[in-house]
């Protein structure tokens, strides 16, 4: 998988020379700088040489063929001149292997999942005066709805098939919030029964006692959280502390080497413009700490602040107050679900390892600014099961247009259209 480093991205080529003026305005990580269009290359002064390297880096990240940059880059050729080569051309050229050419010259794929196109990032100019913006301009905000997945609980759903909470966000009233799982077969023939779900989400009381320690912050470039050899972490904090002024997706995951948790990391922070457009911050939360797999994992697999909760006590509350975990044998082996998440993990091309623990279920939170509660929570029954990703937008996006402090959604729709453009 595509290395969520802007060192790694702009490689040895001619970007390189750039990363402290695009750490300056702004363009701090990958998918932000993936969205650069020809007007912000204009205004940094962009060489022709420059435009045609981040044209083919973003081309090949999305492709996850980033080991073939610097080499294709060297041949001075743009990407179409690149495309229009032969396969046979590309393998001796390049040394690029068979699978790899047939990813490279297909223009129609993209990265292993498509993002509709409901939002991208705010441009640079925009975003570095986000706080300027009127308050006109924020209460006329409206995002255009996407067509959820229904994973939602029943109780979560109104008889027409909507989802009740984005019902009363549209309309303006007040809500609860919603949990949601996708479903979880029987084990040995029905003589298991899969992990149950809670009826409602974490309440305030419960997260008000709940302590996390930060491991690492939010990736910019040339940011090294091991300068002193080892991490160095900060004394427990009150997660609540976490969303006290920003609305925040909270992604709990198993461990750091699973490759399920890191292709579902991966997945996220890639729409990490997205969510910067909404005002949302990313998180991520391990229920145990192993410094080695926290720097293989950050930024790599995920760019966004880390944190550790060693007692697992927000795992526990993701299951109702106890934590969901499940033996290998039922869990993977008699779990059809679980090894079709594994395979279409595995088809990302991320490698991973065995170590740390592997039985406790994780899932994600979109939790409003403030006091203002649990909106959406999801819950990992079978192993590497995701939260759909149009499901994520489409509530924070419902949470931010009614709470949030950023631009119009001129911004968002024309950016929008971008993003599709790259899928």
């Amino acid at each position: 998988m595509a290395s969520f480093s802007v060192e790694d991205f702009v490689g040895k080529g001619a970007l390189r020379e750039l990363i402290p003026v695009l750490a300056q305005e702004g363009w701090e990580d990958v998918p932000t700088l993936k969205m650069m269009n020809n007007e912000d290359m204009d205004a940094l002064n962009f060489s022709q040489r420059q435009r045609v390297a981040l044209e083919l880096r973003a081309y090949l990240h999305d492709r996850v063929l980033m080991q073939y940059a610097d080499k294709l880059e060297d041949s001075g050729k743009n990407l179409a001149e690149l495309l229009s080569l032969s396969p046979a051309s590309l393998n001796v050229e390049f040394g690029m292997r068979r699978g790899h050419v047939a990813k490279f010259i297909d223009r129609a794929s993209a990265s292993a999942i498509v993002m509709p196109p409901s939002l991208t990032p705010v441009p640079v100019n925009l975003r570095c005066r986000r706080s300027s913006f009127s308050a006109s301009e924020e209460s006329s905000l409206h995002v255009p709805s996407a067509s959820l997945q229904s994973s939602f609980r029943g109780k979560g759903l109104s008889e027409g098939g909507e989802s009740l909470l984005l019902a009363q966000v549209g309309s303006g009233g007040s809500f609860k919030g919603v949990v949601a799982a996708l479903p979880a077969p029987p084990r040995f023939c029905g003589l298991i029964a899969p992990p149950p779900i809670p009826d409602d989400v974490v309440p305030l009381s419960v997260l008000d006692k709940i302590f996390v320690q930060k491991l690492t912050p939010e990736y910019r470039p040339g940011m090294d959280p091991w300068s002193l050899g080892w991490l160095k972490i900060p004394p427990p904090m009150k997660i609540c502390d976490i969303w006290s002024s920003k609305p925040t997706v909270v992604l709990c995951i198993r461990r750091p080497g699973c490759v399920m948790c890191r292709a579902e990391a991966h997945q996220i922070y890639s729409r990490k413009p997205i969510f910067d457009a909404m005002g949302m911050q990313l998180v991520v939360i391990l229920n145990e700490l192993i410094e080695s797999e926290v720097k293989s994992f950050w930024p790599r697999f995920w760019g966004g602040m880390m944190l550790v909760d060693k007692d697992r006590n927000l795992f526990k509350a993701l299951g109702g107050g106890r934590l969901i975990n499940e033996g290998f044998v039922t869990g993977f082996l008699c779990n059809p679900v679980t090894r079709a998440n594994f395979k279409r993990a595995k088809a990302t091309g991320i490698h991973n390892n065995l170590t740390g623990g592997h039985l406790v279920k994780g899932g994600l939170l979109v939790v409003r600014k403030g006091r203002g509660g649990v909106a959406y929570q999801f819950v990992e029954r079978n192993f590497g099961d995701w939260a759909p990703v149009e499901e994520v937008v489409e509530v924070s996006s419902k949470v931010q247009s009614q709470f949030a402090t950023f631009p119009s959604p001129f911004i968002l729709h024309t950016f929008g259209e971008s993003l599709m453009c790259r899928s």
